[in-house]
């Protein structure tokens, strides 16, 4: 008897190519579920999950009755982040500075003086500072909120229920938690 007949069979019942892409299955099965190697790892811990505080500024949030706004900040204390069009969670509002608005006015004597800006408009127009305190992960490249790197410079768009406006990032710090 032929160990290969002419059919490509094994002692005349086994088919080499089917017992040669069952092997290989059977050996991809077996990488996966019994060896991961490095791939198995958890992500979680890797990583440093700690209590992250964003100082935020807002330039020009046109409202038509900037108290409405303030004291929802007062009640409601918590705002959902959007970071690069994807939603990043709710953060705490710790603390809102109204910043005034001001104008560089020119002096008689050459010298520049900050003062209020009288244009009617500008009282509908807003600058403040927002800090705003979450859960972040620490990581070798920066800071990560919801799966998104946030460090200076990052426009946050905040949303509330009566607002929807964006915010760009001028300080971010971490701490342990």
């Amino acid at each position: 008897m032929k160990l290969i007949d002419a059919q490509g069979r094994l002692f005349g019942k086994i088919n080499l190519l089917d017992f040669g892409a069952a092997l290989i299955i059977f050996m991809v099965i077996v990488g996966i579920f019994v060896l991961p190697g490095g791939s198995g790892r958890s992500i979680v811990a890797q990583v440093n999950t700690a209590s992250v505080e964003l100082t935020t500024i807002v330039r020009g949030l046109n409202v038509q009755d900037p108290q409405v706004i303030l004291n929802e900040f007062q009640t409601e204390k918590k705002t959902s982040i959007i970071i690069r069009n994807q939603p990043a969670g709710s953060v705490e509002i710790r603390r809102v500075e109204e910043l005034p608005r001001n104008l560089a006015v020119p002096q008689p004597d050459g010298s520049v003086k900050a003062l209020p800006d009288p244009r009617p408009e500008a009282n509908f127009s807003r600058d403040m500072i927002l800090t705003l305190v979450g859960k972040g992960d620490v990581t070798d490249s920066g800071i990560v909120i919801g799966g998104q790197k946030v460090k200076i410079g990052t426009v946050l768009e905040l949303e509330g229920i009566n607002y929807n406006f964006n915010a760009s990032v001028i300080n971010v710090s971490a701490g342990n938690s």
